[in-house]
């Protein structure tokens, strides 16, 4: 059997004090051409011989608090979706839920 690759690849462009100005990614497997443009990226990585979680957080100075804040969301429940199909344990996804939702209701009030 034939083994694929895929590949994930992150272009950060930086200002002068080293903090990113733009961020692109592509992705050999995508069903878009070239390059796509984001504001923000969350990676986390679990090393197996360390058992620790590592990550890379970025994020461009032309992402408002507003978009923060629903990515923030967005996250919480990709997070749910992901907990529930690696685990099948509805209980603890359904918390990550409600945690995102009182999470959206706070961040809506501090808004108003």
């Amino acid at each position: 059997m034939t083994e694929k690759i895929s590949e994930i690849k992150f272009t950060i462009k930086l200002d002068d004090k080293d903090l990113p100005k733009k961020i692109k990614w592509n992705a050999s497997d995508s069903n878009f051409k070239g390059e796509k443009e984001c504001k923000s990226m969350q990676i986390s990585i679990w090393d197996k011989e360390e058992k620790i979680t590592m990550g890379i957080d970025l994020w461009t100075n032309e992402m408002t608090v507003d978009e923060m804040n629903i990515h923030f969301y967005q996250i919480f429940q990709k997070m749910s979706d992901t907990y529930l199909r690696s685990t099948s344990n509805n209980d603890i996804s359904k918390m990550i839920k409600k945690f995102a939702d009182d999470f959206a209701k706070k961040c809506n009030e501090e808004n108003k």
